[in-house]
């Protein structure tokens, strides 16, 4: 197909992969009836690209009909009704060798020939920079692919906001107004750990959006002894609790993030955050993982709506033969950009941004 032209489409699909977000169904519903009405057949993917290569995921059918009835009621739910898998990367699927150990095997081309031979003219891909780094090699061999960025990170660059991350913050903010009475109640320091990987951007908003007296994110290195200061500035003053919001990837001013295993996969900074503030300050403190809290329920109506904008526009890009591209939100405006280009750099938070800048005005600390 070429990504310059109008081309003739007949056949499509959508899949959603990596981690699940609010908002997922609200673009899956969206992409379908738009895609209906242009006259097209949508077929839904179940676990990624699993119900491509398998002809049954789970006891069901791996590649499915969406029809209006299968799409209808679903805008306001949590999850996808496709469903998903952080293990599916066709590049390196993993496998069990016939000595029982565990390989990997790549099954790409399997993929763009399954689609070929199953006449589906473009693929609607849902998911995080994980995820549409696998739709663009997949659209370098050859299958015709539209992204939809997906993520409650917020960590891509070329979309000013993603689906899914409102409502995460959302979430966060909530659990965060709620430890401030029992915090207060019993004088404690109350550590939160929040999502987001390699960025800070939900623990800021949510931390400011909370009253968090400390935020520590990726972005700003901390040092444990600036934030004892804090709780100890805070009981000078008669304040004698503290919610300390922790992104998961944050990491001290002269040591390395907290890893939970070998994998890279982040865990165990509120613990050990919680615990040399209680030696440096000998303050009872507690710590809480809000963990994938973050991820499931019902998306808010910011979400629901740019969910929506996000399928319809897919449908769009592929009747305009833009392929090979992502929607994004810039602006007010919903616009296709190259998908190597969105997923090439992930959107930090700057150190010197409105929003730092607003959380230090108001005495909030980042340990720096």
């Amino acid at each position: 197909m070429s990504d310059s032209s109008k081309t003739k489409v007949r056949r499509i699909a959508i899949n959603t992969g990596g981690g699940d977000a609010p908002g997922l169904n609200a673009v899956i519903r969206a992409a379908t009836l738009a895609a209906l009405n242009e006259g097209w057949e949508v077929f839904g993917i179940r676990r990624g690209y699993m119900g491509i290569l398998e002809g049954e995921v789970d006891g069901e059918e791996g590649l499915f009909p969406l029809t209006a009835q299968a799409v209808r009621g679903i805008t306001h739910l949590g999850g996808t009704i496709l469903g998903t898998t952080t293990r599916g990367n066709p590049f390196g699927l993993e496998v069990r060798q016939p000595d029982g150990t565990w390989g990997t095997v790549d099954r790409s081309d399997e993929i763009v020939q399954r689609f070929r031979e199953c006449e589906i003219d473009a693929l609607i891909a849902i998911g995080g920079d994980g995820s549409l780094s696998i739709a663009h090699a997949l659209h370098q061999k050859g299958l015709p692919v539209i992204g939809v960025p997906k993520t409650i990170d917020n960590d891509l660059s070329a979309t000013d906001v993603t689906f899914g991350f409102q409502s995460a913050v959302e979430v966060a903010t909530d659990a965060i107004g709620r430890l401030h009475s029992t915090a207060e109640a019993h004088q404690r320091v109350m550590v939160v750990q929040l999502m987001g990987r390699h960025t800070g951007w939900i623990a800021l908003e949510s931390g400011l959006a909370g009253g968090a007296d400390v935020i520590l994110i990726p972005e700003i290195p901390y040092d444990i002894a600036k934030i004892a200061d804090k709780v100890r500035e805070r009981d000078l003053q008669r304040r004698r609790f503290s919610i300390v919001v922790v992104a998961e990837g944050a990491r001290p001013r002269d040591g390395e993030a907290s890893y939970a295993d070998e994998t890279g996969r982040y865990g165990g900074i509120a613990d050990r955050i919680a615990a040399q503030l209680h030696d440096a300050t000998e303050k009872e403190t507690r710590s809480m993982v809000l963990g994938h809290i973050q991820r499931g329920g019902e998306p808010i109506a910011y979400d629901r709506s740019l969910a929506l904008r996000f399928g319809a526009a897919a449908v769009r890009c592929i009747r305009e033969g833009q392929l090979g591209t992502m929607v994004a939100l810039q602006g007010n405006y919903i616009r296709a950009v190259p998908l190597g280009d969105a997923i090439r750099d992930i959107k930090r938070v700057p150190a010197d941004s409105e929003l730092v800048m607003t959380a230090r005005q108001l005495g909030i600390s980042f340990g720096d």
